[in-house]
C-alpha cells in the first residue's frame, strides 16, 4: 500500500518542519553508517529510521483524518478524499516541445468543431430559413436587476473557488477577502448590467486537456478532452445573471416540460424516475414501445449563435438583456495551456462556452423546440442537456408503427442538422420494451439513413435498462461496484483510525 501515498513527501500540507528535520538526521546517520560500517552507526540509523516512519504514518494519519473530519457532511468532497487515498494521481511527464504540443491541441479542438459546421452545411441541400419568433406583445424582460453588497456576498459564498491562469490572484484568496472587495465587484457587475455588455477579459477560456480513459493512447490527440477553465469574477457575474434568468424562465414556464438537465427541482434521477414510469405504464397497456437514445456529437461547441439570439428574442427578451447575452456569446476565445506554455488563441464562433453556468440554462432554450417535433408524431421524450430519449409506443400488431417512428426520426435528424448539431447513428441505441421482446418486431427504425440494431439493454443516463424493466443488470452493476469499493476501502485499514473508516464506508453507502 506504498502507492497510497506515492506523492512527494515535502510537497504536502502533514509534512511538518518536525519531520524534515528528523528526515535530514535520518539522512545523515546513513551516510555514516555506510562510510564507516560501523555497528553502532547501524543500531543508530535503523533506530533513527523506524523513528522517522512512525511520525509519517502518525503525521499521515493526523492529516487524513482532519479531511475526512470537514468532509464528513459532504459526500462529494468524501468521496474525492477517499479517490485520492486509494487512487492518487499518476504524475504525467511534460512533452519534450510543450509549445508544438499545445498548438497540435488547440489546431485538434478547433479543427473538430469546424469540421462538424461544415458537415452539417454540406449535408443540406436546401437550407429553410429559421423562423425567428417576432414578438407580438411587449417585451416582457429588457433590463436586470441591479445587486446589492448581501448578494454578490452571498454568491461568492456559493460559487467553487476554482482559479483560471487569468486570474490576477487565487480565487480562494479573493473570497477571503470579499470583504475588502465587495464594493468593488458591486460597481464591475452592475456596470456590466446596465450597459449591457461582457468585459472581454471574461470571455477568455484556458484549456486544459483531460484523457478520456488511462488505458489510451496519450501520445494521440482525438484521446483527449477539453477542460475549459473561466476567470473567476466573469463567473460570479454569470451567476448574477443566471438567477435571473432561472426567475424568468420560471415565472413563464418556458422550458419543455420534459428537459431535466440544470434545472432546479430536476435531476438524472426525476429523468429516470418519468421515463421508466412512461415505459411501465405502456406495457401494462400491453403496448410495445421503441426507446431511441440519441448521441450528439459536441452538442454544446457546435450551438449557432444567429439561432440561440432568435430564440431568446422569441422568449421576449429585449433591451439590456438581450444585449448583454449578446455580448455573452460573441467575441470569445480560448487558448490551451501545458504547464506555463500556452497557444495562441482561437476564436469560438458557435457554441456556448464549456465551464459556464450560464451554457446549461442557454442550451435548454436552445432545445426546446426539438420536443415539439417529437410529440407532433405522437411520441414522447426525455431530456436531459444534450442526452435525448425518444420512445414510441404502438399495439404490438400495428402496421403504421414503422413509418410514423421513421417519420419522427427522419423530422428529428432534420432539426438537428438546421440547428447546426450533429447526431451519431452509430452511436445512436435502440430498446424494445415489451412484455414478449423475444418476438421482436420484424424491422428496425431508421435515423439518418442507418438502421439501428435492438439491442438488450441500453445505459440511459447511467441506468441499465432492459426490455422487460427488470433492471437486474443495473442492481448486479451496482452491486459489483460496490463490493470493489468496500475492497478498495479495506485496504485504508492500515492508514485511518477506525472512526474515520466508519465514516468512509456510511459514505459510500
Amino acid at each position: 500500500m506504498h502507492h497510497l501515498y506515492r506523492r512527494r513527501a515535502t510537497s504536502t500540507p502533514w509534512f511538518t518542519e518536525e519531520l524534515a528535520v528528523m528526515k535530514r538526521a535520518r539522512r545523515g546517520l546513513e551516510c555514516i553508517w555506510r562510510k564507516f560500517q560501523d555497528v553502532s552507526d547501524q543500531a543508530r540509523a535503523k533506530a533513527a529510521i523506524k523513528a522517522y516512519s512512525v511520525a509519517l504514518r502518525a503525521a499521515r494519519k493526523a492529516f487524513t483524518t482532519a479531511r475526512i473530519a470537514s468532509a464528513a457532511n459532504r459526500p462529494s468532497e468524501l468521496f474525492r478524499v477517499v479517490g485520492e487515498l486509494l487512487r492518487p494521481p499518476e504524475a504525467q511527464g511534460l512533452p519534450d516541445d510543450l509549445a508544438t504540443r499545445c498548438s497540435d491541441f488547440a489546431h485538434h479542438f478547433a479543427g473538430k468543431v469546424a469540421q462538424i459546421r461544415l458537415e452539417l452545411d454540406s449535408s443540406l441541400i436546401v437550407v429553410p430559413e429559421e423562423v425567428t419568433e417576432v414578438p407580438v406583445c411587449s417585451i416582457l424582460w429588457d433590463s436586470f436587476r441591479l445587486v446589492l453588497p448581501d448578494d454578490v456576498e452571498g454568491i461568492l459564498g456559493s460559487v467553487r473557488a476554482t482559479t483560471c491562469a487569468l486570474d490576477p490572484c487565487p480565487s480562494w484568496l479573493v473570497k477571503l477577502a470579499k470583504d475588502g472587495l465587495l464594493d468593488w465587484f458591486v460597481t464591475i457587475i452592475n456596470a456590466s448590467l446596465v450597459q449591457g455588455s461582457v468585459l472581454s477579459c471574461f470571455k477568455q477560456a484556458v484549456v486544459k486537456p483531460l484523457l478520456k480513459k488511462p488505458s489510451l493512447d496519450p501520445s494521440v490527440c482525438n484521446n483527449y478532452r477539453p477542460i475549459s477553465n473561466l476567470p473567476f469574477l466573469g463567473k460570479v457575474l454569470e451567476r448574477v445573471v443566471a438567477t435571473q434568468l432561472q426567475e424568468f424562465l420560471d415565472d413563464t414556464d418556458f422550458l419543455d416540460h420534459s428537459q431535466s438537465g440544470f434545472r432546479p427541482g430536476h435531476s438524472t434521477e426525476t429523468a429516470l424516475v418519468a421515463l421508466v414510469d412512461d415505459l411501465r405504464r405502456e406495457l401494462d397497456r400491453g403496448s410495445v414501445t421503441l426507446l431511441v437514445l440519441l448521441d450528439i456529437s459536441a452538442a454544446f461547441d457546435t450551438i449557432d449563435h444567429g439561432i440561440l439570439l432568435g430564440r431568446l428574442s422569441g422568449m421576449v427578451l429585449g433591451g439590456t438583456v438581450l444585449q448583454w447575452l449578446r455580448s455573452f456569446l460573441e467575441g470569445r476565445s480560448q487558448m490551451v495551456k501545458l504547464g506555463d506554455t500556452c497557444s495562441d488563441p482561437w476564436p469560438l464562433t458557435c457554441g456556448v462556452p464549456q465551464g459556464s453556468i450560464l451554457s446549461p440554462m442557454l442550451f435548454n432554450i436552445y432545445m426546446k423546440p426539438l420536443g415539439e417535433v417529437i410529440r407532433s408524431f405522437g411520441g414522447c421524450c426525455h431530456l436531459y442537456a444534450d442526452d435525448t430519449q425518444i420512445h414510441y409506443s404502438f399495439p404490438s400488431n400495428s402496421k403504421e408503427a414503422p413509418r410514423i417512428l421513421n417519420q419522427c426520426l427522419a423530422a428529428v435528424a432534420d432539426w438537428m442538422r438546421r440547428n447546426k448539431l450533429r447526431i451519431n447513428p452509430d452511436k445512436t441505441e435502440a430498446l424494445l420494451v415489451s412484455r414478449s421482446s423475444d418476438r421482436g418486431i420484424g424491422w428496425q427504425p431508421v435515423l439518418d439513413g442507418v438502421a439501428l440494431p435492438l439491442k438488450s439493454q441500453v445505459r440511459s443516463l447511467g441506468v441499465l435498462l432492459d426490455s422487460a424493466l427488470t433492471l437486474e443488470a443495473q442492481v448486479s452493476a451496482v452491486a459489483g461496484r460496490a463490493f470493489a469499493q468496500l475492497k478498495l476501502v479495506r485496504q485504508l485499514r492500515p492508514y485511518l483510525v477506525k472512526s474515520d473508516l466508519t465514516t468512509v464506508v456510511h459514505g459510500l453507502l
